[in-house]
């Protein structure tokens, strides 16, 4: 059997996976005043479909004092277990264990919710929240201990499987178990084995609530990743105690902290995948638990060969399920070429909860709106219709799947040489050849479903004439935009565009203009820096990149950047370029500023190329459009438009 060690059942205390895939704990912003939701129990039950080995919820708080975000689990009220029965029941129908995360936050929060302090072991201000916490005194810890076991039972009662302790990521047990925010002098500081006496108290307290009923694990961090923090030395001492206690069934792993190193944690596509093994393979040398492994593990080989190797006894599979809820059952069916592979752009998922939105994913329109699409696929309506679209990136590719889904034979022209639009040019740069995996998936997708992809070919009014189709959805994206401030002569100014499909390559010394605070300047900059060009990426705003930070990609971006010699300067508009000189105004103190680049490369607003859409509009066609040709935005929107209106023919 192919993978055969992912499909090797496993015992976690009473409760056996079928396999060795975990959906991990991670946010999902569903909840709705403290209460999970139905959309909680539609978005477990599809991956439980999916044929995941284990599903460990997000976090569920266990004292009033922890409120760190909005839309936060309140374990403690009893009010929850209805919804818990809901979310527990979806699961099981499909045969599938479920665990609840329980945790406190600590001093990783903020007073703005709860209006209360911030509890922790000492006042060491979080880098993120930077507000300074009250430390616990011994009353207030055995609050927090009883906490944990209130919401233990609350989970029990509403038919979890098992518990996990969250002691790491954003926690105040990771908060006692590092040096660097525990400063006590009692019998909680110090020593690891002070240091741990919150997590063994917690672990006994949960344990006599839960009995043997329920499963019991701890979600250890084996390097935090800041200074004076938690090393791997001090997890694998940590997991030792934990195992001396005699009751707990597993071990889950993690790398870096919420607040200080979250772009670790969340890594992104410029950090390698299984980056994180080092941590769960140190730990399983040391103990005889299960431990499981985590690292942006993106397809079934990588996670196979991470069991194989000995590194882990199960793998958590988060962004991999998020984007493909079939992960498991491809796998295991032997159709791994068919899993819509995560991109690890973090745009939708990790990008919408720093935004304080409900978790989804660039390229599966359905993540996150699974309560209200279970059912909702319309069947073939029998008048099966021709359906013409017109581009094939990823607004195309997806009104096209979307409408073979629903039974119409769909044929997709395209102008270029080869399917994927802005897609496959962002996806030329260094570390971001990732991203093409969006338009790999839909292709195939394409192919399932029987649609016919035809390249090189520009479509106008005559070869719609010509098809004569029931239904035309023109997705033809963008045109570069001349700014007003480029002279009508200067021939050395290009749009970051023409630079990435390699139709005009800049060189010497190059100004990359970023006002869309993207990937598009920063990309650009580092493929003209790798080719030996001296690079200065200017911004109107106060950072470069600015919504890198969105999608933790900015820390590695700082730090790439200066090791390839690439400038940054902030607050600068561009005014005029003329005769080779470039004139910035510094916004700030109205003083002008003056370049002398050989190339100018702009990363700004495009305008939509929206003239075939107008033109049969005119002339009756029924005809829609979808993505940037409607008003230019990023991926996830086009994936969106054309799944709506695909989804509509």
């Amino acid at each position: 059997m192919a993978y055969r060690y992912l499909w090797t059942p496993l015992q976690l205390g009473p409760v056996t996976t079928r396999n060795r895939i975990v959906f991990s704990a991670h946010l999902t912003n569903y909840a709705r005043d403290g209460r999970p939701t139905d959309q909680h129990a539609a978005y477990y039950a599809a991956r439980a479909a999916g044929g995941t080995g284990l599903i460990i919820t997000e976090e569920h708080s266990t004292h009033p004092t922890d409120w760190p975000y909005e839309k936060l689990i309140h374990g403690f009220h009893r009010d929850v277990i209805p919804g818990y029965r809901r979310m527990t029941d979806a699961v099981h129908r499909h045969r599938v264990p479920i665990f609840a995360q329980i945790n406190h936050n600590g001093g990783q929060a903020s007073s703005m919710y709860s209006r209360l302090p911030v509890w922790a072991p000492s006042p060491v201000a979080d880098p993120l929240f930077r507000e300074v916490p009250k430390a616990v005194s011994k009353a207030e810890i055995d609050e927090v201990i009883a906490g944990y076991a209130v919401v233990a039972e609350h989970c029990a009662e509403g038919g979890f499987d098992g518990i996990e302790l969250q002691c790491s990521h954003s926690s105040i047990v990771r908060g006692f178990l590092s040096p660097a925010t525990n400063h006590r002098t009692d019998g909680y500081g110090g020593s690891i084995e002070n240091r741990a006496r919150l997590l063994v108290e917690i672990v006994a307290a949960v344990r006599a609530v839960i009995g043997t009923r329920l499963a019991l694990g701890v979600r250890l961090c084996g390097d935090e990743l800041i200074e004076g923090g938690t090393t791997i030395d001090d997890a694998v001492r940590t997991a030792q105690i934990v195992e001396r206690t005699g009751q707990v069934d597993y071990i889950n792993t993690s790398i870096g902290v919420a607040t200080a190193s979250l772009f670790m944690i969340e890594a992104s596509m410029h950090i390698p995948p299984g980056y994180a093994l080092f941590i769960p393979s140190a730990l399983r040398k040391s103990v005889e638990l299960p431990v499981v492994g985590v690292g942006r593990f993106k397809d079934p080989l990588q996670a196979e060969r991470a069991l194989a190797e000995g590194h882990c006894d199960l793998v958590g599979v988060v962004r991999g399920q998020i984007a493909d809820p079939d992960f498991a059952a491809k796998a295991r069916a032997g159709a791994s070429d068919d899993i819509r592979l995560c991109l690890s752009c973090n745009q939708e998922c990790v990008g919408r909860m720093g935004l304080n939105r409900w978790l989804g994913c660039i390229e599966n329109p359905r993540t996150g709106r699974e309560v209200s699409t279970v059912g909702t696929r319309r069947a073939p309506t029998g008048a099966r219709q021709r359906v013409l679209v017109v581009g094939a990136g990823p607004a195309g590719l997806q009104a096209a799947i979307a409408a073979a889904r629903n039974g119409h034979h769909v044929t997709v022209y395209e102008r270029d040489e080869q399917p994927g639009g802005q897609v496959r040019l962002a996806a030329m740069v260094p570390n971001r050849a990732e991203f093409g995996d969006l338009v790999r998936n839909q292709l195939n997708e394409c192919a399932r479903l029987g649609v016919a992809i035809r390249c090189g070919i520009t479509v106008d009014r005559a070869l719609v004439a010509r098809e004569r189709p029931d239904q035309v959805v023109v997705a033809t994206g963008v045109e570069p935009v001349r700014p007003w401030w480029v002279a009508a002569d200067a021939t050395n100014v290009v749009d970051v565009r023409h630079v990435l499909s390699g139709a005009v390559e800049p060189s010497g010394s190059v100004v990359v203009i970023d006002e869309l605070g993207f990937h598009g300047a920063t990309s650009v900059a580092e493929l003209l820096a790798d080719r030996g060009c001296t690079v200065e990426v200017v911004t109107n705003g106060m950072v470069v990149g600015q919504d890198l930070g969105i999608t933790l990609d900015m820390e590695n971006w700082w730090m790439r950047a200066p090791a390839k010699g690439i400038a940054q300067s902030t607050d600068l508009v561009p005014m005029n370029f003329a005769d080779g000189e470039l004139t910035l105004l510094h916004h700030p103190t109205g003083c002008n500023h003056s370049r002398r680049p050989d190339w100018v490369v702009l990363d700004i607003p495009p305008s939509p190329a929206d003239a075939l859409y107008h033109e049969l509009k005119r002339e009756g066609v029924a005809v829609q459009r979808v993505g940037d040709c409607v008003a230019p935005r990023r991926a996830h929107a086009a994936v969106i438009d054309g799944e709506r209106v695909g989804a509509s023919v």
